[in-house]
């Protein structure tokens, strides 16, 4: 009996790389099963128009992608005439790789400047060929082993009791070689288990260390918003998120709610958190205090959107009041000048009443950047 769980694993890991689901069968009319367009390193050439000239030998420069998250740059003739999408034999360290093209064209200089690549177009490895049938039945058996041997190199590292976790297997397009990508906590001494591995698989073996945030792009989930994670289904440059973005878009302190999967600061409060800091700026210093006849009133709260900020009496602090930012900049320049308004009340747009005890704990979020 056929495992259908096993077929769902290996459809994913052709996912992966950019098919809709296992290819049929390797032959010449590969592309229609495979789609350009479902992988998150796709790339959108607004340039592919642009017909830069160049020389019949010229090296030109092509990006190609391969598993999940790993990109490079490539040189090649222009008598080979590639196209986004096309399959391509690659040099590797030792062997040969299998990959897809994902950009060409004048596009390629605007983005190794993004990565911050200035190597020679003659220093680069270079795209060997097209795939042929034999190449692409070839890397279509070496996809088809990686979800067994992910489970079985698991349970060796378990059988070794080393601290580490196995995420995620690549093997190269030739069959001689196989990254495993892995997390742990501290470093690890894994020469027994490299020399278990070999043994195991009979073929050359590299450990990748990867993070938390790439071990949650790489196993994928469905966040608390309902969608799909946003690193498994289109980040691909990780961005630092700091507990100063939580506190400028005025986000209670709570490692449940701001955590995302991988226990990190969730990417997502990133996305606003230019539009809160541009706000910001048009909103007066919310430490000075605003004095009044009444009483001094410290600021509690801000709200961004309708342009409001919430003061409290030093004496009735579950007593706060909304007032529009023109107003507390007037209150405040009034008090440069040594003059105080009779009340806040007079100025408030809205009041709210609270319990006494009001307000939620501070907790130290640090350690979840």
């Amino acid at each position: 009996m056929e495992d259908n769980t096993l077929n769902d694993h290996n459809n994913d890991s052709y996912l992966h790389r950019g098919f809709y689901g296992k290819p049929k069968e390797a032959t010449d009319a590969i592309k229609k099963d495979f789609k350009h367009g479902c992988c998150k390193l796709d790339v959108f050439d607004w340039l592919k128009t642009y017909d830069r000239p160049h020389q019949a030998k010229e090296l030109l420069i092509a990006e190609i992608r391969f598993k999940n998250g790993r990109k490079d740059f490539y040189s090649y003739t222009a008598e080979m005439q590639l196209e986004e999408g096309d399959i391509v034999v690659v040099e590797a360290a030792i062997g040969h790789d299998i990959g897809v093209v994902s950009l060409v064209g004048a596009l390629i200089s605007t983005q190794m400047k993004r990565k911050k690549i200035d190597q020679p177009v003659e220093a680069l490895k270079k795209i060997c060929r097209h795939a042929r049938v034999n190449d692409i039945e070839k890397w279509f058996s070496a996809i088809d082993l990686e979800y067994a041997a992910l489970y079985r190199s698991r349970d060796i590292a378990i059988d070794l009791k080393l601290d580490m976790k196995m995420n995620d297997i690549e093997y190269q397009g030739d069959k001689s070689k196989a990254i495993f990508y892995y997390t742990a906590e501290s470093r690890v001494d894994f020469r027994e288990l490299i020399k278990k591995l070999a043994e195991e698989f009979h073929i050359r073996i590299e450990m990748r260390q990867i993070g938390v945030r790439q071990e949650a792009a790489k196993l994928g989930g469905i966040g608390s918003c309902g969608r799909e994670l946003c690193c498994s289904s289109w980040i691909s440059d990780f961005q630092s998120v700091t507990t100063s973005v939580a506190h400028v878009q005025q986000l209670s302190p709570n490692p449940q709610k701001l955590a995302g999967q991988c226990g990190k600061l969730k990417c997502c409060l990133n996305y606003e958190y230019e539009t809160y800091a541009n706000a910001l700026k048009e909103f007066p210093d919310n430490r000075i205090v605003l004095k009044t006849k009444k009483g001094d009133a410290f600021h509690q709260k801000s709200d961004i959107f309708k342009g409001l900020m919430w003061y409290s009496y030093r004496n009735d602090r579950a007593n706060i009041m909304a007032i529009p930012v023109n107003q507390v900049k007037a209150i405040m320049a009034q008090n440069a000048k040594g003059q105080y308004p009779d009340k806040l009340e007079d100025f408030a747009h809205s009041q709210e009443q609270h319990a006494e005890n009001y307000g939620e704990s501070e907790v130290d979020l640090r350690s979840y950047e």
